[in-house]
């Protein structure tokens, strides 16, 4: 029998659809999966009479394969990874590839790149985005591990993955972690995204006091525009979604959102790089506080707010919200790619921002118009230190900042929680401000800890400390770092 091209591990719904995907795309493909009936399920039912191979055990899996063996793996992440790599490192051979397409965690990836790279087993750890449509039809994908690997797979991922413009949304983002690091980025943004649109709809029913069929028309207009986009694009059809009783479905839907950990980590790792990620993680903190439900329905009979919350004019509302969600949004995507640069510099990776954009033009959960003006801005400069700077989205940001404003402004008197749009306000505030009172900071520190401080008027970066009572000596602290 004809080996097969590679295998999926994990026959769950992306592992399915990625696999569906291969087969289409015109390779032989191995499926497997460790729970009963799986991959029996699978051969009698979709894969029935198409290019696949059943395998019903690890020795037949790696056997039904052509050398070097490509074994992608999609399964759940963290311990399961190492376990199957446990499992499968004595079957196979050195120069064999192993692909984690799961949502791992990035520095799992780079400590199982060594590893592996010492048994000379070639691993890629590669994001995978667009949820189970995005794994049929194509998705965008980051890959990211050995080198050495890429252009084994390559044949296969620029095959499977969307194509925008006749380009593949898929490229080799670097060594080691980079291709889940970048993929963990993508799902920070995609939480800004989320909270910011919620944000928006939130103020839409509590200010302009719209029906939900109506602000999901409005979000249909805008998804032609600049904000072009698929989040926004599905949120136009879940407002306008009735339930069997003619009401709107969204209604009915617990006020308590879940998460995966990607976002988390995102805020993570920006504390680690020192990048103010400010606004991905007040979307992570607004998850955490709608989890919090039993605790706010308590806090919302004893804690008073502004009263009445005053209707708004639509006709100066409406502008502004969407200039608000556009600015907001700018704002969200240049701390993002701050991360990837400060990330890039600290690991070594050599990152093509603008092939980072591309790769999520088409695809992924954020897939929008929007990335395109990202290529091209860092298809200018690759070098461009911060989005806001590149004179497209600084021209943008300008004609959209009055609403951005006016929304934050007219949302804290009315009492609407606005944790990611009033973050865009403060980060780019501070972001444009020359000078910020971090030097009362600094005082502070040096006053209870002698933790020094620097002066404006001496560039040499000597650090001074100041008794500043009179009673404390002239010991000083290690040198603070930012």
């Amino acid at each position: 029998m004809k080996k097969a091209d590679i295998a999926v591990v994990g026959m769950a719904v992306m592992g399915e659809n990625l696999a569906m995907n291969m087969e289409e795309k015109g390779f032989r493909v191995t499926v497997f999966d460790v729970r009963d009936g799986v991959v029996n399920a699978f051969m009698d039912g979709n894969g029935k009479g198409r290019n696949f191979t059943g395998a019903y055990s690890w020795k037949e899996l790696v056997e039904s394969l052509e050398r070097p063996r490509r074994i992608m793996l999609m399964i759940r992440a963290g311990s399961p990874v190492d376990e199957v790599i446990d499992t499968l490192l004595p079957l196979l051979e050195e120069g064999d590839i192993l692909i984690d397409g799961g949502n791992s965690f990035y520095q799992d990836t780079q400590r199982r790149y060594r590893a592996l790279k010492e048994k000379g087993i070639r691993f890629i750890g590669t994001g995978v985005s667009g949820g189970e449509e995005g794994a049929r039809k194509g998705p965008s994908l980051m890959p990211g591990g050995d080198p050495e690997a890429w252009p084994y797979v390559k044949p296969v991922f620029t095959k499977i993955c969307a194509q925008t413009d006749g380009e593949p949304c898929c490229d080799w983002v670097g060594e080691g972690g980079a291709g889940h690091f970048v993929k963990m980025v993508h799902n920070g943004i995609e939480y800004g995204d989320m909270e910011l649109i919620c944000e928006v709809y939130s103020l839409m029913k509590n200010c302009l006091h719209m029906e939900d069929e109506e602000i999901g028309k409005i979000f249909g207009e805008w998804n032609r525009g600049v904000l072009d986009s698929y989040l926004v694009e599905i949120t136009a059809d879940i407002l306008q979604y009735r339930d069997e009783d003619g009401e709107p479905l969204v209604e009915k839907i617990l006020d308590s959102a879940g998460q995966k950990g990607t976002g988390k980590w995102a805020s993570q790792a920006a504390l680690d790089e020192g990048v103010p990620l400010t606004l991905i993680s007040e979307a992570v903190y607004a998850r955490y506080i709608s989890a919090m439900k039993k605790e706010r329905t308590e806090a919302s009979r004893r804690l008073a707010g502004p009263s009445p919350a005053a209707g708004c004019s639509r006709e100066e509302m409406l502008p502004a919200l969407h200039d608000a969600l556009y600015a907001a949004k700018i704002c969200s995507y240049a701390q993002g790619f701050s991360l990837l640069r400060a990330a890039a510099a600290g690991y070594g990776w050599e990152l093509s921002y603008g092939s980072i954009a591309l790769m999520w033009r088409g695809g992924c959960i954020i897939r929008s118009v929007f990335l395109g003006k990202i290529k091209e801005a860092f298809d200018r400069d690759n070098s461009l230190t911060n989005l806001l700077l590149d004179p497209y989205f600084c021209d943008a940001f300008q004609g959209a900042q009055a609403g951005l404003r006016k929304v934050c402004a007219r949302a804290v008197e009315a009492g609407i929680p606005i944790p990611a749009l009033s973050a865009a306000v403060a980060y780019y505030d501070s972001y444009r401000s020359e000078r910020l009172p971090a030097n009362l900071l600094q005082a502070q520190r040096d006053y209870f800890g002698a933790h020094t401080y620097e002066r404006v008027d001496d560039p040499s970066g000597r650090h001074y400390h100041t008794n500043w009572t009179g009673t404390g000596g002239d010991t000083e602290s290690s040198i603070y770092t930012a």
